[in-house]
């Protein structure tokens, strides 16, 4: 294991299986040195955790480890496409889908819970520019979906 790995251990947590896609689309996709992660939503062992609305059926705080859960599926597709985490170069861009009941607007504070968690992974590395919008419904009804393009060495 790498360092990345020992610290994502160091948390606490375990690196899932590679989420299998939902549809016809690749997990990732790589041009050069970047890494284009498909969308990934809170699901563990094939089954969306966190589903509902943003705040009407789900609390924000769920909501931001809906969105931490999402962001752990992305490292494990990562890891899928480099075969170890210690090539990440930099987390460049997170977009991150919030299924929002009408009238909320707090979007950023529950992509916080999968930014924050990148950069708890990742350190400076785990730093990124993003998009977090509201959205009246995923796939599954999840609550989050977030995605990544990554640069690697």
């Amino acid at each position: 294991m790498g360092k990345i790995e020992d610290r994502i251990e160091e948390l606490g947590l375990i690196l899932p299986e590679t989420p299998v896609p939902m549809g016809s689309y690749l997990p990732w996709a790589r041009s050069g040195k970047l890494l284009f992660i498909s969308g990934q939503l809170p699901r563990r062992e094939g089954k969306v955790v966190y589903q509902g609305r943003v705040p009407s059926e789900i609390s924000i705080e769920q909501a931001k480890e809906a969105a931490m859960v999402a962001a752990l599926n992305a490292i494990s597709v990562m890891k899928s496409a480099l075969e170890e985490l210690d090539r990440v170069k930099q987390i460049l861009r997170m977009t991150c889908w919030v299924a929002s009941s009408p009238n909320f607007f707090d979007q950023p504070q529950v992509a916080n819970g999968a930014s924050d968690f990148l950069v708890k992974v990742f350190g400076e590395a785990g730093k990124h520019s993003r998009m977090t919008t509201g959205v009246i419904a995923l796939p599954a009804n999840a609550t989050v979906g977030v995605d990544l393009v990554v640069a690697a060495r």
